[in-house]
C-alpha cells in the first residue's frame, strides 16, 4: 500500500505542467472567495512561474503543499498542511477543489491521507481547519469527517463587501483513530 494514495485519489508534489488547470480553477472567484480570498488576475506566465517555483519548492519544516490527483491522473485539486507546529504537536490543513469535482470523495480521502501521515508518521496529536462561516458547504465538511467546532472568530474575515466570522474546527489524533482506524 502507498501511503499517498487511497481508492479514489492519490497525493503528489505540484508539477510544472499544473499551470494550465490552475489558471483555470483561478478563474472562479466564488470558489476561491470560499478558500481563501479573491486576488488580482495572474497571467498565463504568471501561473506558470507559479507552478515551477512550487515544483522546485522543498518543504519548510512540516508544511507542504501537494496536488491532488485522481487515480487515473487527472489534477482535481490541491491540498496543504500549514502552521505546522511539532512543538505544539499542531497544525492547519487547507484543501480546494476545482469545482467539477466537488462531491466526488475526492475531498474526503485526500484529507483523511493527509492526517493519517500527520498524525502517524509526524507524531502530531492536532489538526485544525479555519472555514469561513458562509461556506456551509464547508462547514458540513468538516464536520462530516469528524471534526468539532472549536472557536468562531466574529468578523474576522472581509469579502464581497461585508466581515464575516471564521470558524476553528479542531480534530485530535485519538479522534481520528477511532473514527478511521489506527492505521
Amino acid at each position: 500500500m502507498y501511503i499517498w494514495q487511497g481508492s479514489k485519489v492519490r497525493l503528489r508534489p505540484i508539477e510544472p505542467e499544473d499551470w494550465e488547470l490552475f489558471h483555470d480553477n483561478d478563474l472562479d472567484s466564488e470558489g476561491a472567495r470560499a478558500a481563501d480570498a479573491v486576488y488580482f488576475p495572474r497571467s498565463e506566465e504568471g501561473t506558470r512561474r507559479w507552478a515551477e517555483k512550487k515544483a522546485e519548492e522543498e518543504p519548510q519544516g512540516d508544511n507542504i503543499s501537494l496536488a491532488v490527483e485522481t487515480l487515473e491522473g487527472e489534477l482535481v485539486g490541491s491540498l496543504d498542511a500549514h502552521h505546522c507546529e511539532p512543538r505544539d504537536g499542531s497544525f492547519r490543513y487547507g484543501i480546494a477543489l476545482f469545482r467539477p469535482h466537488w462531491r466526488s470523495g475526492y475531498a474526503t480521502e485526500a484529507v483523511r491521507l493527509l492526517l493519517r501521515y500527520y498524525f502517524h508518521e509526524l507524531r502530531y496529536e492536532k489538526a485544525t481547519a479555519h472555514v469561513y462561516a458562509f461556506n456551509e458547504a464547508s462547514m458540513r465538511f468538516q464536520e462530516a469527517l469528524g471534526f468539532q467546532l472549536e472557536a468562531r472568530l466574529r468578523e474576522q474575515i472581509f469579502t464581497n463587501g461585508r466581515r464575516h466570522d471564521e470558524l476553528i474546527y479542531g480534530m485530535l489524533r485519538h479522534e481520528f483513530d477511532a473514527r478511521f482506524g489506527e492505521a
